[in-house]
């Protein structure tokens, strides 16, 4: 081998291995988290899962699930619930500079932010949408059974797997019908 050949490998296993120790030579700054940071952004995850618990259990009583004497209690719990957080993360970082720490206002917001979250979920009792597309449903589910039914001819008496009209032979075991 040619010294040019033996130097050019040489080269290119330095320039492999400065690559690959890239990343442990760097110096990287390791960003700290403050515990208020740390507090609000666990108050903002428990405010969106309340107020989507709000979202579904709104729809919910709308589909009918929820009965109508349990649907108050339980609206006011989740309710209560949410305007406290929001008060906690109002005591943190106030919204828009003013502290927003009256229970209507808080239960307001939140009212607000399950509004906004809705969008085509809520249906008015004068609309039958849910009932049109569970008609059109039920009638393609009719028509896949027919389908379904003038197909198959039976199972296969040596195997038993399923056969259709159309089998000569048993798709599994290969016996003549």
């Amino acid at each position: 081998m040619e010294l040019g050949a033996i130097l050019l490998i040489l080269a290119l296993v330095l320039l492999v291995a400065f690559f690959v120790a890239q990343p442990f030579l760097e110096r990287r700054a390791v960003k700290l988290v403050s515990a208020e940071e740390h507090q609000a952004s666990a108050l903002m995850a428990d405010r969106d899962r309340l107020i989507t618990a709000l979202q579904e259990l709104d729809f919910d009583h709308t589909l009918g699930k929820i009965p109508a004497e349990d649907y108050p209690h339980m609206r006011g719990e989740l309710l209560q619930h949410a305007a406290d957080v929001l008060r906690q993360l109002d005591a943190i970082a106030p919204a828009n500079g003013k502290g927003a720490t009256k229970q209507s206002a808080a239960e307001d917001r939140v009212e607000a932010e399950v509004a906004a979250r809705r969008a085509d979920a809520a249906i008015t009792p004068g609309e039958t949408a849910l009932a049109v597309e569970d008609d059109e449903i039920e009638e393609l589910i009719a028509a896949r059974r027919a389908a379904r039914k003038e197909t198959s001819a039976g199972f296969c008496s040596k195997c038993g797997k399923p056969l259709m009209k159309s089998d000569k032979f048993c798709p599994s075991c290969g016996k003549s019908i």
